[in-house]
């Protein structure tokens, strides 16, 4: 996980047990990913922002606030605002828990599995410093002094003119040989 830059929160109920041990009642895990995403002019562009991989609260303890504290404390340590993710495969659960926590409602449709709200390229988008996330979890995290590098874009689009089509009648068909 550490050379993939995710990071998995843990929330654990310390009296669950009587061994004192405690439960898991949830996790969630997150990374900064390099993606292409469409503006909503549609226009591509390469951003690395921080992205919810992987959300779960037990089927037991839904409903009881443990997801949005979850949720809240993953913000508040990474720094980002929730129209600052990018989601990867959202269930149709936690699309409606974006929406009534954090009014997170109207998507930007992409091309891939990767699901981004309104808002999300009003604000700059880069990984923390090498730093940063290794004293992460260190009582003595120093805090990143550099500037946020902007959003880095992909050349424009060629005009359609330009783009060659790419047809099953332009490719050679190599058949298998029986022998």
């Amino acid at each position: 996980m550490q050379s993939n830059r995710h990071v998995v929160y843990i929330l654990k109920d310390s009296s669950a047990r009587p061994a004192g041990k405690g439960a898991i009642i949830g996790f969630i895990k997150v990374g900064y990913k390099k993606l292409f995403v469409l503006d909503d002019r549609e226009a591509h562009n390469e951003v690395e922002p921080l992205c919810i991989l992987d959300f779960y609260i037990h089927e037991s303890v839904q409903r009881h606030g443990h997801g949005r504290e979850l949720f809240q404390y993953m913000l508040q340590k990474e720094r980002v605002e929730p129209h600052q993710l990018a989601i990867d495969r959202p269930s149709q659960k936690l699309l409606k828990f974006l929406n009534k926590h954090y009014n997170l409602e109207t998507t930007v449709p992409q091309v891939n599995n990767f699901v981004i709200f309104e808002g999300f390229f009003a604000h700059q988008h880069r990984p923390p410093a090498p730093s940063l996330r290794a004293t992460r979890h260190s009582r003595a995290a120093a805090v990143d002094p550099t500037p946020a590098a902007p959003a880095r874009k992909l050349p424009p689009k060629r005009a359609e003119g330009d783009i060659k089509p790419y047809s099953s009648s332009d490719r050679e068909w190599v058949l298998p040989q029986v022998w």
